[in-house]
């Protein structure tokens, strides 16, 4: 019995992750074009045909750009709270009616042998959402596109042993750059992106320092460069007694190619 991870991209440009299990493979988000999603899926051995679901954690375009043509294409169901289906499907074309399916935010459910929880994100969406999911005894958690992290965040996500972060800005290179003020202020808000500094914060909260594989997700392309995203969490975590070589596996994902796959 295994789960198999897989960022296929996180970025502005377009989000989607991959989760397996023995008898289940989604896709969290499709921010992509269907073309780029599917060579992203073969890159990793997977059938593009095979998913058997699209979950969605909000409507923004570069969460939902790929969800309709994959629906229609492979017949894959979408889930999605019922404020976020409202405010997309428009944006995605038309989707088989038995392929919609509406789940509660912060109540568990199940497709096929793993269990789902979305729980509630602060970003400025209708009703955005993060995820933890839980397969025998491995649990993944998934965390972007938020700005503020509330106590109950924080309590979903302890104890995962995969666990993606947004670690989406430096905040002075945010400041100094070239984004008009009102966007500058938007990302910096509890509606916008956590920022490096955030994520290294948020992980020497939740950590356990037990072996947790930490992903690094959502890197601004203009306010952030992978090395700065890594090291400056690396610092805040070394600082509060967290080992990233030894206690923890501490990894980057990409905007334009698959992370390596992960195996738990």
């Amino acid at each position: 019995m295994t789960v198999r991870f897989c960022s296929l991209a996180s970025g502005s440009s377009g989000n989607c992750q991959y989760i397996e299990t023995d008898r289940v493979k989604l896709l969290v988000d499709a921010g992509l074009s269907g073309k780029k999603i599917q060579e992203a899926l073969v890159s990793i051995e997977v059938e593009p045909s095979t998913i058997n679901g699209i979950l969605v954690t909000h409507e923004h375009k570069d969460h939902i750009h790929g969800i309709g043509i994959l629906s229609r294409r492979f017949n894959i169901p979408i889930y999605a709270n019922e404020k976020t289906w409202l405010s997309m499907k428009s944006e995605i074309g038309e989707v088989k009616e038995e392929n919609i399916n509406i789940f509660d935010t912060d109540k568990i459910f199940e497709i096929q042998d793993l269990n789902v929880h979305p729980f509630k994100v602060s970003h400025d969406a209708i009703e955005p959402v993060g995820y933890s999911f839980y397969y025998e005894n491995v649990k993944i958690s998934l965390v972007t596109d938020t700005g503020y992290v509330s106590e109950e965040v924080k309590e979903n996500i302890k104890n995962s042993h995969l666990l993606l972060i947004e670690s989406n800005h430096d905040i002075e290179m945010l400041k100094v750059g070239k984004y008009p003020w009102y966007l500058k202020k938007r990302i910096l808000s509890e509606h916008g992106h956590l920022s490096n500094d955030d994520a290294g914060r948020l992980l020497a909260e939740v950590l356990n320092g037990e072996n947790e594989c930490i992903l690094l997700g959502h890197l601004s392309k203009e306010n952030n460069f992978p090395e700065l995203a890594y090291q400056t969490v690396a610092n805040i975590l070394t600082e509060k007694g967290i080992n990233v070589t030894k206690d923890i596996n501490l990894e980057l994902t990409y905007r334009d190619r698959p992370s390596k796959v992960f195996c738990f």
